[in-house]
């Protein structure tokens, strides 16, 4: 059986004072809750530890350099992520792709540095609009994990989170029918690759989940959780995706 997660991705937002936030959301979560999983800006990964010690709430880091060490003024490595208590890192996220244009190659780098540094990485797919429109979706999709995906991925190693690009923010979400056949896509995918840990692999969809219409998509099989943006930032919004969760 894959457990559940429930991953917020806070972004560029957040401040101290949203930490009241997290210590709120970390004493409503119960022993049968899903696993979940805040990533907020690298400043605060110190005080969310802190803020979520005594719960079952777990930290991760947006990002992390696929080096341990250099002149890569800015950047933050996963041994770094790591040492502040963290226990997860998000890579690959189509910001990251887009802004940095981190490729397939860098990404795939990132996974192999968060293994090293004892984090689970969060990898980020998806496909653009015009990608969605076009003939060859599965396939861009398909191509995209294989290539960012290193070998040796295990189901206890690696978590997918499914993000059409287009969905990210906009409040627009793919129809329950290409939320289904993308999840069965990558599921197949993992199967044809790693066997039978292929079914063990946990991937999440993100894109525009809001409590009202997080219990559809919770109701997909291959869906095993969520990567939630705005809605992970205020634990009225969040917890509502997260009891949708539990309950399916």
């Amino acid at each position: 059986m894959r457990k559940k997660l429930a991953a917020g991705n806070w972004k560029m937002n957040g401040s101290a004072a949203l930490l009241d936030e997290l210590a709120n959301l970390a004493t409503q979560q119960d022993a049968d809750a899903p696993q979940v999983i805040i990533c907020p800006p690298s400043p605060l990964l110190i005080p969310a530890v802190a803020a979520t010690q005594t719960s079952a709430v777990q930290i991760g880091g947006q990002d992390c350099h696929s080096a341990q060490t250099g002149a890569h003024t800015g950047d933050v490595s996963a041994q770094m992520v790591k040492d502040t208590g963290a226990s997860a890192v998000i890579v690959g996220h189509s910001e990251r792709r887009a802004d940095h244009a981190e490729t397939n190659a860098d990404i795939r780098a990132k996974v192999q540095a968060a293994w090293a540094a004892n984090l689970l990485p969060i990898l980020c797919i998806g496909e653009s609009e015009a990608e969605r429109i076009g003939p060859n979706t599965l396939a861009i999709i398909a191509a995209q994990l294989d290539a960012s995906m290193p070998d040796g991925a295990t189901g206890d190693t690696l978590v997918i989170a499914y993000e059409p690009i287009w969905a990210i923010g906009t409040g627009r979400v793919p129809t329950m029918d290409q939320i289904i056949e993308t999840h069965d896509m990558i599921r197949a995918e993992l199967t044809k690759r790693f066997g039978a840990e292929g079914d063990k692999f946990r991937i999440l969809y993100g894109g525009s989940v809001k409590p009202n219409n997080a219990a559809e998509i919770f109701t997909a099989k291959n869906v095993d959780g969520a990567l939630v943006g705005g809605a992970s930032l205020k634990a009225a919004d969040f917890q509502p995706i997260i009891d949708a969760l539990q309950a399916s």
